[in-house]
């Protein structure tokens, strides 16, 4: 963890408990097919995933992940780890006909000097990344003061849902690296305690999905924060953000993390940090075309 730096509350790649990684596996497509073990004198010091989805753009992702501890490295483990990984790819790949389109994904932090290497050398490509920020205080939040005229801010509810569903989509109308998110898959995981929205007028202008994390109730994470255009700069993307962010204090929550791309047109970062959110790692998302 050290070697890594790896951060252990992180709401994009946290230390996970063992539940967290018995969850996370049985909800893998076939985990028996999907996933791989790595023992040394009956230890387990390491194991890989392979997860796979379409994107917006219509490109299917199949991503793998590994993880081998830092004593294990440095002699061809972690190098077989991945040709597992992209030989069942190409099995997956050509079961599922989705060759046009599939491109081999990979993840890695970029304090993960060795993970990095091991995919730079195998032809991988930095695509993006996201940055992720923590509020080491919710007692520190700042008061929303005056909201913009004529905008009201409340809950969301279960007959907001398509609303704030399809707020969140169009955000990321011109973003080619997000996963399809459907309506079904929206109510599916829906959980409106901490949920915000504003109403500018009888229009659904904005909403802040804040919610507190299921395994640590005294984390809240904003998971997204959407104002539609025609409502930018007028202040309620941080009047939003400051609504969710009490409401998570009220619930319990003593700290928050969110995450954003580095490569933001919006000068999301000015919002946060305003508010006292601060940055910490960096998730670098690299990809390789899938004949390569």
């Amino acid at each position: 963890m050290e070697r890594d730096r790896v951060d252990p509350g992180s709401v994009v790649e946290g230390l996970p408990t063992v539940a967290e990684i018995a969850e996370s596996c049985a909800r893998l497509v076939d985990p028996a097919g999907n996933q791989i073990l790595v023992e040394h004198d009956g230890a387990v010091v390491g194991y890989a995933t392979v997860r796979w989805w379409q994107e917006r753009s219509g490109t299917w992702l199949y991503l793998h992940r590994g993880y081998l501890l830092p004593g294990h490295r440095g002699r061809g483990v972690g190098s077989a780890m991945l040709g597992w990984a992209e030989a069942r790819i190409r099995q997956l790949v050509e079961r599922q006909g989705t060759a046009g389109t599939a491109v081999f994904g990979a993840n890695a932090m970029a304090a993960e000097e060795d993970a990095t290497a091991l995919l730079l050398d195998d032809g991988y490509r930095r695509v993006f990344s996201l940055t992720e920020m923590r509020l080491a205080d919710l007692r520190q939040v700042p008061e929303a003061g005056r909201w913009p005229d004529g905008v009201r801010i409340g809950a969301v509810q279960p007959s907001h849902y398509r609303g704030a569903w399809k707020t969140v989509v169009d955000s990321y109308a011109d973003t080619s690296h997000t996963p399809q998110w459907t309506f079904e898959r929206f109510v599916e995981v829906a959980n409106p305690m901490c949920w915000r929205a504003a109403w500018d007028g009888d229009e659904l202008a904005g909403v802040a999905l804040c919610s507190l994390r299921r395994h640590d109730r005294t984390v809240g994470e904003v998971e997204e924060l959407s104002v539609r255009a025609g409502s930018r700069r007028r202040g309620l993307g941080r009047a939003l953000l400051l609504d969710g962010l009490r409401c998570l204090r009220r619930h319990g929550a003593v700290t928050a993390r969110l995450y954003t791309g580095t490569a933001n047109p919006h000068r999301s970062y000015d919002l946060y940090e305003s508010v006292g959110f601060r940055r910490t790692n960096e998730y670098v998302r690299y990809r390789k075309p899938f004949g390569g």
